[in-house]
């Protein structure tokens, strides 16, 4: 059984919030009866949810793409101030896809879009590795180090995020790996692997060491990378891409079927498919990028 409001987010384009009001609006049948409530319970196999007469089905076949973010658009289908979103740039048969997780205005790189909400939410929540290059300005310290491989807890984090953002606390896990290309007073840059998503997550953390991030982009998410795509183009997953994603996916939905039966969880890795490299979790800025993962 599934909340009506999350069985139309989960096999539709409609978000939570969109699904609430298209609820409460009367525009939703269930078995033909309308339905107002979205707190309603709804069998996923047996009943029939429409919304505004069109049926909304269990969803098996699904799209992603990679967008190559450049910086200077927001992840969001519209701004109030009139900023230019990924969505001025998106062909009109993406118009409906949904982001994974968000890149802020400043960021750039791999951004991935689905038409399919419940992929959209089980990769954003997920412990997949993301990868960055990043630049700031001042030098990496060995307290900077210390807190990539022990993580930290920061009771006031509002310093990096929006000055709007209602989070002020953060707890940072401990970075999968780094590695220092470039250390020097004026500006370092690094990469970073992360299996986090949180809200400005690199800009609060750096931001606490009173070092800004100049430049941010996002190289590869799990086992999909640009490669040589283009800034502001788009392309579908490979074949192996798509095949890594199936493979998460029904791990996924084997692990929620064992909490919902209340087995004991059982641990997974955080990859599409196979290891890979990941930067060496040390500072040496010469270390090697193949270098292998912090033990932990």
């Amino acid at each position: 059984m599934m909340r009506l409001n999350k069985f139309i987010a989960h096999y539709s384009t409609y978000s939570r919030r969109e699904a609430d009001k298209v609820i409460q609006d009367g525009y939703v049948r269930v078995n033909g009866e309308i339905q107002d409530n979205p707190a309603t319970q709804v069998d996923e196999k047996e009943d029939i949810v429409y919304v505004s007469g069109k049926q909304i089905s269990r969803q098996e076949k699904y799209t992603v793409i990679v967008y190559n973010k450049p910086k200077g658009e927001l992840v969001t289908k519209s701004d109030p101030k009139g900023r230019r979103t990924i969505y001025d740039s998106l062909s009109h048969e993406f118009k409906h896809f949904v982001p994974v997780g968000r890149l802020d205005f400043a960021s750039e790189g791999v951004l991935l879009l689905t038409d399919a909400s419940h992929v959209a939410t089980a990769l954003m929540t997920s412990d997949l590795e993301r990868r960055y290059k990043i630049k700031i300005k001042g030098e990496v310290t060995s307290e900077m180090e210390t807190a990539m491989l022990e993580g930290m807890y920061i009771e006031d984090a509002t310093a990096g995020g929006h000055s709007h953002s209602k989070i002020t606390s953060m707890e940072f896990k401990p970075f999968l790996g780094y590695q220092i290309q470039k250390n020097a007073h004026n500006y370092s840059t690094l990469k970073v692997a992360i299996a986090e998503g949180k809200n400005r997550e690199l800009r609060r953390f750096f931001a606490h060491f009173d070092a800004e991030i100049a430049d941010l982009k996002r190289v590869s998410f799990a086992e999909v990378e640009l490669n040589n795509l283009p800034t502001g183009k788009t392309r579908f997953l490979t074949r192996s891409e798509y095949s890594a994603l199936f493979t998460f996916l029904k791990s996924e939905e084997k692990l929620a079927r064992e909490m919902a039966g209340n087995k004991p969880k059982k641990e997974f890795n955080a990859k599409f498919n196979k290891a890979k490299a990941t930067p060496k979790a040390r500072g040496d800025s010469k270390s090697n990028p193949n270098g292998k993962k912090k033990k932990k």
